[in-house]
């Protein structure tokens, strides 16, 4: 048995995953997004109570679904993580002020290794897999709490390479702040041309950069890194820092000199900068599940696993059914959009 009660939403930013903190709930909440946090006991005095971060759409004629992003934060039951989703997704639906269609979990655990199905999950009707992962299931955690030495002996010789011959060409990685946004998104819609990605408006990164600053205690520090060389800006990440964890949220890059290996630079850069704020990891932030050389994205998969690290692969994205017709039109309407995203064009959701 769950008890549930409402709680302000920046009691999230207890979280260690930033997209469970009132911080993030904040930020989507201008996007078109309704952000409530909840306050989760269990029956057993050795499970802690938790806080939820729950995030929900509503469509035209009131349609309305409800997002989990990498939640619940709390260890995986053993053995019966289906039977808890059930339970927790049962808790929610009376409670949540917009009563939704489905609740979509995009589930924090996982396994190193092979990707496995969530345990206790029997079949049925209302507790599914969703037809698409909001977030990438895979990815590549670092850690870099230890020595910089230790963390280049972990990368794959090419990517130290690589690390070295930037450098070696000239390239400079500078802290630009909001200051160089405008220039790094001029760079992420010419790499969204190219790698066929949909991204967000100009003011989506820009809010995220202000409300860093604005928010106050329990915000991330948010951070710009461009790769330059003679002042022609060739890539950009966006990295975000808070307490032990690091997370690379986004990249852009050119065509143009690629060779320069500037995007190596910039990683390592991060590694650094990340390590210096006290991080312990730095989550890479999305892989293909395997490396696949007929995978559209190998590249990626071979780069970020250059730098070493862990490779955790993640549940993925489970539904629990509220209204099964609802849920079931929009399901279908959902994979047709999918297929069309995978063959024209690749999401970015957070």
């Amino acid at each position: 048995m769950l008890k549930i009660e409402k709680a302000p939403i920046e009691d999230c930013n207890k979280n260690t995953e930033l997209l469970q903190t009132g911080f993030w709930g904040k930020h989507k909440m201008s996007f078109g997004w309704h952000a409530e946090a909840f306050r989760i006991s269990r029956e057993s005095p050795k499970d802690k109570d938790f806080l939820l971060l729950a995030l929900t759409r509503v469509f035209k004629g009131g349609f309305a679904f409800t997002y989990i992003p990498f939640g619940p934060q709390v260890p995986e039951p053993e053995k019966d993580t289906g039977p808890f989703l059930k339970n927790l997704a049962g808790a929610l639906f009376p409670s949540l002020s917009i009563k939704p269609v489905f609740i979509r979990f995009d589930l924090p655990w996982g396994r190193q290794g092979k990707a496995v199905k969530v345990p206790g999950l029997e079949p049925e009707d209302r507790f599914v897999k969703a037809p698409v992962n909001v977030q990438p299931a895979s990815t590549v955690i670092l850690t870099v709490n230890c020595s910089e030495d230790d963390i280049l002996a972990g990368m794959k010789p090419k990517s130290r390479y690589n690390i070295r011959l930037a450098f070696k060409k000239g390239v400079t990685v500078i802290d630009a702040g909001m200051d160089g946004l405008k220039q790094w998104y001029d760079l992420y819609r010419e790499t969204s041309v190219r790698d066929r990605i949909a991204i967000h408006s100009f003011e989506y990164y820009r809010s995220l950069f202000e409300l860093a600053k604005t928010y106050g205690e329990g915000a991330p520090a948010i951070k710009l890194l461009l790769a330059e060389i003679d002042k022609e800006v060739l890539a950009g990440i966006i990295v975000a820092i808070k307490g032990e964890y690091a997370w690379y949220l986004y990249g852009a890059s050119s065509d143009r000199k690629r060779n320069y290996m500037p995007s190596y630079a910039l990683q390592w850069r991060a590694v650094r900068m990340v390590k210096e704020n006290g991080c312990r990891y730095y989550d890479l932030f999305g892989i293909p599940p395997a490396p696949d050389a007929g995978h559209p994205m190998h590249g990626l998969y071979r780069f970020k696993t250059g730098f070493g690290g862990n490779i955790l692969h993640r549940y993925g994205s489970y539904d629990v059914i509220n209204k099964k017709l609802l849920y079931y039109a929009y399901r279908a309407g959902e994979s047709i959009r999918r297929s069309y995203f995978k063959k024209v064009v690749k999401k970015i959701f957070r």
